[in-house]
């Protein structure tokens, strides 16, 4: 019985097999492949097309710049803003410890001197 599928298989393999790709074909799918251009083959009109396709391409990726150039200069813009906000904010904050340390500070001194008195008295 084994001899029997021996044989078959090779037969049903060749008449299930499809033809061969094109070797182009099978490279572009693969991945990128420079596109080949014979040079008697292109006619003027097909290269003036090229040129214009490149052209328009090369006008919306130039127009794509300008608008990612101003998107970046309106967040530089409001990056800024808030930098500066955030810096009054720490100076105001630094400005208000600065005040409780100098109260602390008093409240230290009057301590120190009503209680003066108390310690000269324990000494004698």
């Amino acid at each position: 019985m084994r001899a029997t599928v021996a044989e078959t298989q090779p037969v049903e393999r060749r008449e299930a097999e499809p033809a061969p790709a094109e070797p182009e074909a099978e490279a572009r799918g693969n991945g990128w492949s420079p596109r080949l251009v014979s040079a008697a083959a292109k006619s003027a009109e097909a290269a003036d097309e090229d040129v214009a396709e490149i052209m328009a391409e090369n006008m919306m990726l130039k127009a794509r710049l300008r608008l990612e150039a101003e998107r970046r200069d309106e967040l530089q813009i409001i990056l800024a803003q808030e930098i500066r906000e955030l810096r009054a904010h720490i100076a105001e904050e630094v400005g208000k410890m600065e005040d409780l340390r100098t109260e602390r500070d008093l409240w230290r001194a009057r301590c120190e001197a009503l209680a003066a008195p108390l310690f000269q008295g324990q000494q004698r």
